[in-house]
């Protein structure tokens, strides 16, 4: 057997490939490890990140300034069900003990070089005053993520091996946006809520409340239009200041305001004096008082279906026409009905809400001479909608009853059949006690339709149609709207 010479096995260079090949893989296998740890760590950041957004969406979305929002806010939270993988804590997430919110008024204000603040900056408006809490910060309880693969590698080199301590966090608010309401506020009933889409059909009776009348469920009042309303500034009220202000609120057609963030609105239940019969009316194509010259303006118009149980006593030339103070200031009449009350107020004029029950035979008797054209129409804004249907551009109510069902006294055209709706705030009074001026949470903005003129009692009679919210399903595309818009800040 023959040896190489040192000389030869010094240059020989077969196999090293091997030993190239041994680093190599020690580097791969590491960069492997590494990767297969910070995946896990990903993973495990963006499931805690995506349960911390859901949970301040689901709280922000009760932080509307009510007596229970937190409350509200705390137990909605509680409902969020998420899980993480390779955290070592319990792998579902649910309640309590996997995260902390934290309740804030306002953000930051932003820098002077910043259009909004830095997800950095610290936020220290805290509150616990449900109806200050505009904003929730959940804090996802951290859990660890071990690096298994990381610690063979840290055993090999002697190096620290270093796990990943993982959390998450997350900040929303409520936005109430509120476009066209009507500046007035009514008291809703104590105990079991009073839900809009509950209740459609259902008439209430508005008294006009106050220090000496007390805030009692149907009392109603008005906005102070300086609380937060932006008058539109295309629209007819955008010159007016004062008393003239709230009275264009009342009574114009729509442009009123533009859409606001409306947390809550600020009562002035002493500026209702002389606004009632003369703003209200109109829609009935009723001028009188200060509204007596507004029957030429286009922004006053009235709605085209005005029967309202009342008729001219002499002259006017229809819609368009002359007008003379018998138009315009009708007697009671017996040749044709206004829509009917819900029975139970017929019987009981001291209850201020109804069933949603109500007789249509003396309506269909007088209007119609007793066959009912409309059998199919279970709510009076139904019925009312239907009367415009079937009559066209004619008169709504045949000869030889003196009413039409048209306006009269007007002399411009009539706006759409949304003028007799008013979207007004529902307010939980007995909740929220105050006298006078103050700012007050607002439940719900209800649509109501208004069913007849106001006489001399100063009572408002309106049937439910649904909520202006955007989830609200009876009265779709009608008057003003209300949207809540949940967003995530952080």
């Amino acid at each position: 057997m023959t040896r190489e010479p040192a000389t030869t096995l010094a240059h020989d260079e077969r196999g090293t490939i091997l030993v190239l090949w041994g680093i190599l893989l020690g580097v791969v296998l590491g960069f492997v490890a590494l990767s297969f740890d910070l995946g896990r760590a990903s993973i495990t950041r963006s499931e805690l990140q995506s349960f911390a957004d859901s949970v301040a969406l689901a709280a922000a979305g009760e932080l509307d300034g009510n007596p229970d929002s937190i409350t509200r806010a705390t137990n909605v939270a509680a409902l969020i069900l998420d899980q993480q993988s390779f955290g070592n804590t319990d792998r579902s997430l649910q309640g309590a003990v996997d995260y902390t919110l934290t309740y804030f008024r306002s953000l930051p204000t932003p820098a002077a070089n910043q259009t909004v603040p830095n997800d950095l900056s610290p936020m220290t408006d805290v509150t616990t005053d449900p109806a200050r809490a505009a904003y929730v910060r959940v804090a996802v309880t951290p859990t660890v993520v071990e690096s298994t693969f990381g610690a063979a590698f840290a055993a090999l080199t002697g190096q620290q091996n270093r796990d990943y301590t993982l959390g998450a966090e997350a900040v929303a608010g409520l936005s109430i946006l509120a476009c066209d309401i009507t500046p007035m506020f009514f008291c809703l009933p104590q105990g079991t809520p009073f839900r809009a889409d509950d209740n459609i059909g259902t008439m209430i009776q508005m008294r006009r409340g106050g220090p000496q009348a007390g805030w009692q469920p149907g009392n109603f009042g008005f906005l102070d239009p300086r609380g937060g309303l932006e008058v539109d500034p295309t629209g007819p009220c955008r010159n007016e200041s004062g008393a003239n202000l709230l009275q264009c609120l009342l009574g114009a057609v729509d442009n009123i305001t533009q859409c606001f963030d409306q947390r809550g609105v600020l009562t002035d239940p002493g500026q209702s004096n002389g606004l009632m019969n003369t703003v209200f009316n109109i829609r009935f194509d009723i001028y009188t008082g200060n509204m007596r010259n507004a029957r030429s303006d286009p922004n006053y118009a009235p709605a085209p279906n005005v029967i309202k149980g009342r008729a001219a006593a002499s002259g006017g030339n229809g819609n368009g026409g002359g007008g003379n103070s018998n138009a315009c200031n009708p007697p009671t009449v017996t040749t044709s009905a206004a829509l009917p009350r819900d029975t139970v107020l017929i019987n009981d004029p001291t209850r201020r809400f109804g069933d949603g029950v109500w007789s249509r035979t003396n309506y269909v008797n007088l209007n119609y001479g007793g066959t009912d054209p409309h059998p199919g129409a279970t709510t009076r804004y139904r019925y009312y909608l239907d009367e415009l249907a079937r009559a066209g551009t004619g008169r709504i109510l045949a000869a030889p009853r003196l009413e039409t069902g048209r306006p009269s006294c007007s002399t411009v055209p009539p706006a759409g059949p949304d003028r007799r709706i008013i979207t007004v705030a529902g307010i939980d009074c007995s909740a929220n006690g105050f006298n006078g001026r103050a700012t007050v949470p607002v439940r719900e903005f209800f649509k109501i339709f208004l069913t007849e003129p106001i006489t001399e009692d100063d009572a408002i009679y309106g049937e439910i149609i649904g909520s202006a919210s955007e989830a609200g399903t009876g009265a779709v595309g009608t008057g003003g709207i209300v949207r809540d818009v949940v967003q995530l800040y952080r």
